[in-house]
């Protein structure tokens, strides 16, 4: 029985679709002015692992995850390149997209994108126009009434007056309300604008989603998700746009997954303390990467570091090196490791939980090898199975083990590690220790590790 923890109710409950069978889930994605960052790489992968174990489950998913082109950040971008933001925003689609695959994130069924979605936007914002939810101030932007709805703050836990008593009323003296939003951003001169009942203008980033995850998913889904840091005012904004235009229930489960900290400090492009994608990329395999993400639980902060990203290393390394032996055609129908991963993975998703079980398995796979290769190679089988559920282990274990980030111009190929492992191997076997010896400390100061195994000697990169 899967339980999830819901931002909305701050506990964890008992999944229940709307719709027997269907589970149908929005994830806030990327804007798209730069290069991903490992805070989007964590939003990326954490929800590509809900889904993998949803459709698991047996449910039919429908994934859908939006990309924002049409923002200030993107507009300033783009004139400071000098380019056109249609020009900008399909290169960093590309990038994005790229990245997600490298890091073995399947595509979602939808990616809806705010200018391909103005017809709906408009929609919408005249339907709560209509209904007294919003209103055209007199510099011609159009903003949501705060005050009309009653139960506003209701998924950050925020009051209304507390709000209130903290914002700078000074900021937009068109507003009615100090708490109120934009919906709709009158054209200012040398910016992009649509054509709208109330003037030339674009979209303002809140109603982006409801008009793109309502489009897509209908008025009431199961499933809404996205980094913490969209949990206000983002999300709550959505949720007061969404029950207001549509008067239904916007979304039964809220999702958020934990921040990612560089020196217990939240990473973000704004606070200049990001690393790309691919710059982690050129130091480390896309698969390590994943797993970095996936040791810590999606809801707890998630700690950048080199020596965390080496311990995922190593530990893939691990999970690796039990595979090298074979993998048998059959998977074991049930096994108390397949129990015990499902409950973690039933347990609010605990993927840190669901990877001690592959490491249980692992040292099975080893041990079992020794007494009878066949039940080794069963398990190896449940092992590549079970990573399979978390996006890990697909990769042939020698092309892993043998193989090193980012393409690295100076590394040995592997025609010159053959090389010297059959030196070594040749020196051993007429008994000249000492040249066996000088070999693999060459070997290890190339970055090789050798294991000397009953077939013969094995390595990999380190």
């Amino acid at each position: 029985m899967l339980k999830l923890f819901n931002s909305l109710s701050r506990r964890k409950e008992t999944f229940v679709p709307i719709e027997p069978g269907q589970v149908r889930m929005y994830v806030c994605g990327m804007t798209v002015y730069d290069f991903c960052h490992l805070g989007h790489a964590r939003v990326l992968v954490v929800f590509d692992v809900i889904v993998r174990h949803l459709r698991q489950l047996g449910f039919q998913v429908t994934y859908v995850r939006n990309i924002t082109d049409i923002d200030d950040k993107i507009i300033a971008r783009a004139a400071e390149n000098g380019e056109s933001i249609q020009a900008l925003t399909a290169r960093f689609i590309q990038a994005m997209h790229e990245d997600a695959d490298a890091l073995g994130v399947l595509r979602p069924d939808a990616e809806p994108r705010a200018t391909e979605s103005m017809n709906d936007i408009l929609a919408m914002i005249g339907t709560l126009i209509d209904k007294g939810y919003a209103y055209r101030a007199d510099n011609g932007d159009v903003y949501y009434a705060v005050d009309k709805f009653a139960d506003y703050g209701r998924l950050s836990g925020k009051r209304v007056d507390e709000l209130r008593a903290g914002a700078r009323v000074d900021v937009d003296a068109a507003k009615r309300d100090a708490l109120d939003f934009v919906l709709w951003k009158a054209a200012k001169p040398g910016e992009p604008s649509w054509p709208s009942a109330w003037g030339p203008g674009r979209p303002g980033w809140h109603i982006e989603c409801s008009a793109m995850s309502t489009d897509c998913l209908g008025a009431h889904f199961d499933i809404h998700g996205g980094g913490m840091d969209l949990q206000f005012p983002h999300h709550e904004n959505e949720i007061a746009q969404s029950e207001a235009a549509t008067g239904e229930h916007f979304v039964n489960y809220w999702l958020h997954n934990g921040f990612v900290q560089v020196d217990e400090e939240k990473m973000s492009k704004s606070l200049g303390n990001f690393f790309t994608v691919r710059e982690i990329l050129q130091r480390y395999q896309p698969e390590e990467v994943r797993c970095f993400i996936l040791a810590s639980h999606y809801r707890s902060p998630l700690n950048y570091s080199d020596d965390n990203l080496d311990k995922a290393r190593a530990a893939l390394q691990r999970l690796y090196t039990a595979l090298r032996g074979g993998v048998s055609a059959q998977v074991p129908a049930d096994s108390d490791y397949r129990r015990r991963f499902q409950a973690a993975m039933d347990d609010d998703f605990n993927t840190p939980e669901a990877l001690a079980v592959l490491f249980d398995l692992a040292r099975a796979v080893n041990r079992a090898r020794d007494q009878d290769p066949s039940a080794g190679a069963g398990l190896a089988a449940e092992l590549r199975a079970l990573g399979e559920r978390l996006g890990l282990l697909q990769s042939d274990p020698e092309q892993y083990l043998r193989g090193q980030a980012g393409g690295d111009a100076g590394a040995p190929d592997d025609a010159r590690i053959e090389a010297l492992v059959r030196q070594r191997d040749e020196a051993r076997a007429k008994r000249d220790f000492a040249t066996a010896d000088r070999v693999r400390e060459q070997l290890s100061d190339m970055g090789i590790v050798l294991e000397d195994a009953a077939g013969g000697t094995q390595w990999r990169r380190g």
